[in-house]
């Protein structure tokens, strides 16, 4: 196996897998544990390289079938409250993750709200194939989210109550496939998404992307 067929968590970024990088930078801001969950192909390339990942982390092996049951099966490793998560593709600066999640957390600790689910972080479109898109009212509620174009794409960063899982069942007989599925139905069932503005997010989804990336870490 050679490092372009590794799976995208272990592509490396600044002398380390993405899959550890991320970990790291959530620790760093303050996670006292991190879960990662990887499916097979992944969990099998890194014992071959002999992935080493910072203490405080748990990599769970699941093949599942969306992104949405990858969403779900977290929902199985955590106890009830707030968590942060973020998607392993998601590029962003120690400074701005830490700056997202006080905000998120300003956020959620002044509305008591029941329905508050919790809070995305957003950024300007740059041009992603596949983004989806935010419409944010003036008061930072996320009012829509899909493929309706808006100056504003979701940076694979959430602030979430675990109360979001109890829609699992309704999210799974409507036969959703993706987690911007299942965060769209959370605003259908008038659960509340609040956004958060993230400066400098590269979403890594081409080859244009990784080279952007590694160009952004290392002025970082």
């Amino acid at each position: 196996m050679t490092r372009d067929d590794l799976p995208k968590p272990l592509v490396e970024l600044g002398g380390e897998t993405m899959l550890v990088r991320q970990a790291r930078a959530l620790l760093a801001a303050g996670a006292s544990s991190v879960v990662a969950i990887v499916n097979s192909e992944t969990a099998r390339a890194a014992e071959r390289i002999k992935l080493v990942t910072p203490p405080g982390v748990t990599i769970v092996v699941k093949d599942t079938a969306s992104s949405m049951e990858t969403m779900l099966t977290l929902g199985d490793w955590l106890t009830p409250g707030w968590f942060v998560a973020a998607t392993v593709d998601s590029i962003v600066s120690a400074t701005e993750l830490a700056r997202f999640i006080a905000e998120a957390r300003r956020i959620v600790e002044h509305r008591s709200d029941q329905q508050v689910a919790g809070v995305l972080g957003v950024t300007r479109w740059r041009g992603d194939r596949k983004p989806l898109f935010a419409k944010v009212s003036k008061e930072g509620l996320v009012t829509r989210l899909g493929s309706d174009q808006t100056s504003n794409v979701t940076a694979g960063l959430y602030c979430l109550h675990t109360r979001i899982f109890a829609l699992a069942g309704e999210a799974r007989r409507a036969g959703l496939d993706a987690l911007r599925r299942f965060l769209a139905m959370l605003i259908d069932n008038r659960m509340k998404l609040y956004a958060v503005q993230v400066t400098g997010a590269i979403d890594v989804d081409e080859q244009s992307d990784l080279e952007a990336a590694r160009r952004a870490i290392r002025s970082m």
